[in-house]
This record gives structure tokens, sequence and C-alpha cells, in this order.
């Protein structure tokens, strides 16, 4: 019974640390989630200002350009999937993982290669340990961004966009990335940069939304000034994305965190039972043979 109880509260002592640290990951990803929403909020503006330019441009006349307009055949599309650089996130990381596969399906079905560029230790670890071709790879700073990372991404996107399919170049660019929309709700999303999905809306629709779009002159064309917004509005995607990706990053942890440190509070109540349990048998056990001695003794000395 000894060896027993002291098993039980070795369990008991390793799960309260277990706790501790656990609770520790939480409270930081707690804080880390504000910050991280604080940053999606500063940057909205500039994406959504930068979105409708792009789409005006776009929507202006009848220009034919990579950035609106489909390829008539199509070879090979970009896959750009963002992840996690580390674990303890629940289904974080393979959801996108998830997501990004059943993309590369259905690329597949329409006799669509996928180039995959990835984001984040885990997808670059799912791939590798596969032994799947990598067009691309990001590490290091998934939890906290920096616009020059998304800068980086966007360049070698925009390196296999401007390359011939022949050479191993895409003609269509996707993202995978988890949209932030609350602090209980994170969700996979697919999404495709080029060509950009151009959502024509007529002047009664605007009216009826509240949202008049401004009226744009583009010099010296709509042409050259898609060239121009062409690799801005692919970093601004990406960085938003980042951004985005963090945050649900953050809450998909905590959460886990959380999930963690409730049922080590399950675990330490009931080996605290169990304890308590080994330890009133133990003293029982003692009381037993403490009066079985003594009227061992009593008959021993009546018979005497």
């Amino acid at each position: 019974m000894g060896a027993q109880l002291r098993v039980f509260r070795g369990r008991i002592k390793s799960v309260k640390a277990t706790k501790k640290i656990t609770k520790a990951m939480e409270l930081i990803a707690s804080s880390r989630i504000v910050k991280a929403q604080q940053r999606v909020e500063a940057a909205t503006p500039y994406t959504r200002a930068l979105s409708a330019a792009v789409t005006a441009a776009a929507s202006n006349g009848s220009t034919v350009h990579r950035l609106t307009t489909a390829p008539e055949t199509r070879t090979r599309a970009a896959v750009c999937m963002i992840t996690a650089d580390r674990g303890l996130a629940g289904g974080y990381s393979s959801n996108i993982i998830r997501e990004a596969e059943a993309l590369t399906n259905l690329l597949k079905d329409e006799n669509v290669a996928a180039s995959h560029f990835l984001v984040g230790r885990k997808a670059v670890n799912f791939f590798r340990f596969r032994e799947r071709p990598i067009a691309g790879q990001w590490t290091g700073f998934t939890d906290q961004p920096r616009y020059q990372d998304a800068v980086d991404i966007a360049n070698g996107l925009l390196a296999a966009l401007n390359t011939s399919s022949g050479d191993g170049g895409v003609d269509e660019i996707h993202l995978v990335y988890t949209h932030f929309e609350n602090m209980a709700v994170q969700r996979p999303v697919v999404k495709r940069l080029i060509p950009l999905e151009v959502e024509e809306t007529t002047v009664e629709q605007a009216a009826a939304s509240g949202l008049v779009p401004p009226l744009y002159e583009f010099e010296p064309s709509a042409e050259a000034v898609l060239d121009a917004l062409l690799p801005r509005y692919i970093t601004n995607v990406v960085w938003n994305a980042l951004l985005l990706a963090a945050a649900s990053e953050h809450a998909a942890r905590r959460r886990a965190m959380k999930s963690a440190t409730d049922n080590a509070e399950e675990l330490i109540k009931s080996l605290t039972r169990q304890a308590n349990q080994a330890r009133q048998a133990e003293i029982t056990q003692e009381i037993s043979e403490i009066v079985g001695g003594a009227d061992a003794l009593a008959s021993a000395t009546a018979g005497s």
C-alpha cells in the first residue's frame, strides 16, 4: 500500500507541474492574440483600399491582364499554404494541410499540376516525411510575422508566375490559410490570388449597401496600373493572410492549452481521490493488524 501511495503522489506532482506549464502557455497565447488582432485591424484599411483600386482597374475597359484574366490553358498552379512552426495548437496546421490536399486533388482532376509553396515547419515536415517536391519554403516567423516575410513569399510566388510553364512556372496562385473571425471561431480559407476574381457591382447595389466606390482615372493606362499594382497586391494579400493566420494560431494554441489545463485538473482530482482511497485502505489495514495483534495477545494471556 505504501508503494502505491508513493506512485499516486508522484503522478500528482508531475501533473501539477504540467498544469503550470499549460496554464502559462495559455496566458501567453491570450496576450498575443490581442496584439495580433491589433495588427490585423491596423492593416485592414490599406488592404481594402488596395483591393478596391485593383478591382476598379480590372473592371475598367476591356484590358486583358494576367492579374484578372485566366489563361486559355492551365498547366500548373501554385498552392501556398500557411501553417505553424510549432505544435501544441490542436488541429490548426492539420486543417490547413487537409484543405491544401483537397485543392491539390481538385486541380489534379482538372489536369493541372500543383507547385507547393510552404510557410511553417509543420507543412515542411509533412512534405519532407513523404518525400514530396517543395517549390518554396519559409519558416521561423508564423506566430509573429514581419512585413519583410510577406515580401519574400510574394517574390517567390511572383518569380514562379513570371516563369513559363515549360520551365516550371505557374499560371495561377492559390493561398490556403486560417481566417481569424473571433476568439472562438477560426476557419481554413482557400483563396485564389491570380487571376483575381472580380465582382461586378451596379450603382443600385452599391447604393443599397451604402458603399459608393470612388471614381478612378488611370494614367498612362489601366494595364500599366495593373502591372504596377500586381506585386503590391500579392504582397499585401500575403501579409494580411500572415496576420490572420498568426492570430488564428494563437487562438488555437490558447484553446488547446486551456483544454490541457482542464484535463490536468480533472486528472489531479482523480489521482487525489485514488491516493486518498489507497491511504484509507492502508490505515484500515493497520487498524486491522493492531486489533488482530491485540486479540491474539489477549487469547494467549487467557490461555496461560
